[in-house]
């Protein structure tokens, strides 16, 4: 993996193939210390692995980066678009004989791409057939140039506006909020009905109940549990409980928009 990394970066091929023979050299020798090598190896694999995906990862920053410029909703999105879609079509050129159908596939993705724990997670707003042509497209990219194989029987696509998607502790849905911008150029009045999608972040009770149920609030099923020993309790002991707990949810979930439903 790491030869097929560095063969992307490292232009001179006399080199590849010395830092080859180390590599070979370095798997046999005999006199590394086992348990040192039971403490590296896994790390040294940990930093190939991370490498290689950066590598074929490249391509969703691009769309991401060039899809980041039709978010605007002043007039100026027109003259964006047309820079765009000119950018687009001078790539289309340089790729046409590998990809010669991905004119459609670049207008206006905007995608959102998320790693975690050998998961991907690629979102955008894109129609079910269209979706099918990513997968297609990417599964050959990876595997025709990156050398990663994958299983397009194990990619699956669902629409977030009817499943919503568990992913980090949160269920994530769609949510459409239209929005209407109403611009005036050379004394014609024209309307434009601009649809921005919202990811929204929900909070699943399940995990706060087991958090209070870990620190004997409630049981597993969400009732409480009333002992006699808490009216023995000091306030300080009351207080530190609840700080602890609403420590444990805040940091949970940092990243969540709905952060003031939390406090109160």
């Amino acid at each position: 993996i790491l030869v097929q990394t560095l063969r992307y970066r490292v232009k001179d091929a006399s080199s590849l193939h010395f830092f080859r023979f180390c590599l070979y050299e370095y798997c046999n020798w005999k006199n590394f210390d086992s348990k040192k090598k039971s403490i590296l190896n896994p790390r040294f694999l940990l930093f190939l692995y991370n490498s290689h995906v950066c590598e074929y990862e490249s391509i969703f920053f691009f769309l991401r980066k060039q899809s980041s410029h039709l978010r605007s909703t002043s007039y100026e999105v027109f003259f964006e678009r047309i820079l765009f879609y000119g950018k687009i079509q001078h790539f289309l050129k340089v790729f046409v004989n590998n990809f010669p159908a991905i004119l459609g596939l670049l207008k206006d993705p905007f995608l959102h791409y998320v790693r975690y724990h050998g998961k991907y997670i690629l979102a955008t707003k894109d129609t079910p057939l269209l979706m099918n042509k990513w997968k297609y497209y990417f599964v050959n990219l990876w595997q025709c140039y990156f050398s990663v194989w994958f299983q397009s029987q194990k990619v699956n696509i669902n629409q977030l506006s009817k499943d919503n998607l568990e992913f980090l502790g949160y269920l994530s849905s769609l949510r459409l909020n239209p929005l209407v911008v109403r611009s005036q150029m050379l004394e014609n009045s024209f309307l434009i009905d601009n649809v921005r999608i919202k990811l929204d972040s929900n909070i699943p009770i399940s995990s706060i109940i087991g958090s209070l149920a870990k620190d004997k609030f409630c049981n597993v099923l969400g009732h409480p549990i009333s002992k006699a020993t808490w009216t023995d309790s000091s306030d300080s002991d009351i207080l530190n409980r609840f700080v602890r707990i609403c420590r444990n949810i805040s940091h949970y979930y940092s990243g969540s928009s709905k952060k003031k439903f939390l406090y109160r």
